[in-house]
C-alpha cells in the first residue's frame, strides 16, 4: 500500500500522521509525507514538522519520503495524487466555528472547506483525522444499502483485517408515514431485513458476507429515521475509532443541494477519524441535472445547444 500523508505543519497534521501510522504499519506501507507551505518564511518550521512526522513513522519501522511544496494546499494535493499512484491519502482537520448571518448564532460543527475540496477532488480514499485518537479497534461502516457501497465495505474490511479491528455495518431506513408508525419495530428487525429477498436485503447480506470473509464482522446495526441523529447516538453508545462512508460526487451543485450530502454531514458531525471512499466516478450525469439545466436556460432566455450525430 502507498500512503500519502499531507501536512501543513500544524499539530493536527501531526496527529493525523500518528493515527494513519496505525494503518501504514499494519500494511508495511510505502509512506510519503507531502508538506505544503502557503507563506514565505514558513519553510523552516514546516520542515521541522515534517521531520517529526518522519520520526513518528520510523517508530513503526517505516521510512517515509519527504516532499515539500509551496502553493495552495488543495491544488498541490490534487496534483500529487495525479502524478503518483496512492492507495490512501491522510489529512488532519479541525472544526471551524461559523456565525450564521441572520440569527448570529455560532455553529461549531462545520469542518474546514479544504477537507471537503480534497475529498471531492481526488480519486484515492481520504482518511480525515479529527480529534486525537490513538487506537483502531472498532470501525463503523455507514452503508446506504446500494451495491456501490460494496467498494467501501471491502476496503474497510481489508484494513480491519490488517489492524485486527472489528467492523459493524450500519444502515438507516427512511421514516415511514405516520399511518404506518406501528410497523417501525418490524422494519428495524435486522435479521428479517437481511434474510429478505428485496434488493436492500440482498445488498446488505452481501456486504455482511464481505466482512465475514475478512473475519472482521461484528454486528449489523439497523435503524429507522434520519441518518445523522441515529449515527451520532450509536457513536455515543459504542466506542468506535473510525467511521467509514462512501462518496459518489455529482457534477451538478443544485442536485447535491436538493438531494443532500450524507458524507458531508458525517464529516461535519462525527468527533473521530472518518475514512471517505469514492464509490463512483467524479462526474455523474443524471436526468435530474439535465432537466434542471434546461429549466435554468429557459428561465434566463438562453437557447439550448444540442448535438447532432
Amino acid at each position: 500500500m502507498k500512503i500519502l500523508f499531507c501536512s501543513d505543519g500544524s499539530s493536527q497534521a501531526e496527529t493525523a500522521v500518528r493515527f494513519g501510522a496505525l494503518i501504514a504499519a499494519a500494511y508495511e506501507a510505502e509512506p510519503t509525507i507531502l508538506g505544503i507551505t502557503e507563506k514565505e518564511g514558513d519553510e523552516d518550521s514546516l520542515l521541522e514538522a515534517l521531520r517529526r512526522a518522519q520520526d513518528i513513522l520510523k517508530e513503526h519501522h517505516l521510512n517515509a519520503e519527504l516532499i515539500t511544496k509551496a502553493g495552495r494546499p488543495v491544488a498541490e494535493i490534487v496534483k500529487r495524487t495525479r502524478e503518483g499512484t496512492y492507495d490512501l491519502v491522510v489529512i488532519g482537520a479541525v472544526r471551524k466555528t461559523t456565525r450564521h448571518p441572520l440569527w448570529m448564532s455560532v455553529d461549531p460543527l462545520w469542518m474546514s472547506a479544504r477537507a471537503y475540496r480534497i475529498i471531492d477532488s481526488i480519486e484515492p480514499p481520504v482518511l480525515v483525522v479529527i480529534g486525537d485518537h490513538s487506537t483502531l479497534r472498532r470501525i463503523l461502516i455507514c452503508t446506504a444499502g446500494r451495491s456501490q457501497d460494496n467498494k467501501s465495505v471491502e476496503f474497510a474490511g481489508e484494513i480491519a483485517q490488517h489492524v485486527n479491528a472489528v467492523v459493524d455495518l450500519f444502515h438507516v431506513m427512511p421514516e415511514p408515514p405516520a399511518i404506518y408508525a406501528n410497523l417501525i419495530g418490524l422494519e428495524e428487525d435486522a435479521e428479517r431485513v437481511l434474510s429478505s429477498k428485496s434488493r436492500l436485503g440482498r445488498t446488505l447480506r452481501h456486504q455482511k458476507e464481505l466482512l465475514e470473509k475478512f473475519g472482521v464482522f461484528g454486528e449489523f446495526r439497523l435503524h429507522n429515521g434520519q441518518v445523522i441523529p441515529k449515527m451520532l447516538k450509536d457513536l455515543e453508545r459504542m466506542e468506535y475509532d473510525l467511521v467509514v462512508s462512501g462518496f459518489s460526487p455529482g457534477e451538478d451543485k443544485l442536485q447535491r443541494y436538493v438531494m443532500g450530502d450524507i458524507t458531508r454531514e458525517i464529516v461535519n458531525h462525527a468527533e473521530l477519524p472518518i475514512l471517505v471512499i469514492r464509490t463512483g466516478p467524479r462526474r455523474i450525469k443524471s436526468r435530474f441535472s439535465d432537466f434542471a439545466s434546461r429549466l435554468f436556460r429557459r428561465a434566463k432566455g438562453t437557447p439550448e445547444v444540442t448535438s447532432s450525430s
